[in-house]
């Protein structure tokens, strides 16, 4: 098997046993390994502020009855402008991990497909 530099040039030789060469191509265990490999990249860092953490009073804005008004709580409620976000995204882990196994598979596989198709 040829060995190719970025310039498309062939730069060396590398043998490969037959088994490698030969291996049946296990698309779905190709799929979950690149998944993992794409979740584990993701950073899990979008957040939104709750009603506890949006910067503003506590205090009841008017008195409960006599208004004429609807009856309200404080400023910061999820139903009025300027308040938390009810069920906001929180910085969370995507990551996950397969067996050492499934990932050696994985290997074989694209190498196997790339033998089978000459690229």
């Amino acid at each position: 098997m040829d060995i190719y530099n970025k310039n498309g040039e062939s730069v060396g030789q590398m043998e490969f046993s037959p088994d490698v060469m030969e291996a049946p191509v296990n698309s779905n265990v190709l799929h979950q390994v690149v998944l993992m490999h794409l979740a584990n990249k993701r950073s899990g860092t979008a957040s939104a502020k709750t009603r506890s953490e949006v910067k503003g009073s506590g205090k009841k804005l008017f008195r409960q009855k006599g208004t004429g008004m609807a009856r309200v709580g404080d400023r910061r409620s999820p139903t009025r402008v300027g308040g938390g976000v009810a069920f906001g995204p929180r910085p969370r882990d995507y990551s996950f991990s397969v067996p050492k196994k499934v990932k050696l598979i994985a290997i074989k596989s694209a190498l196997a497909d790339k033998f089978q198709n000459n690229n």
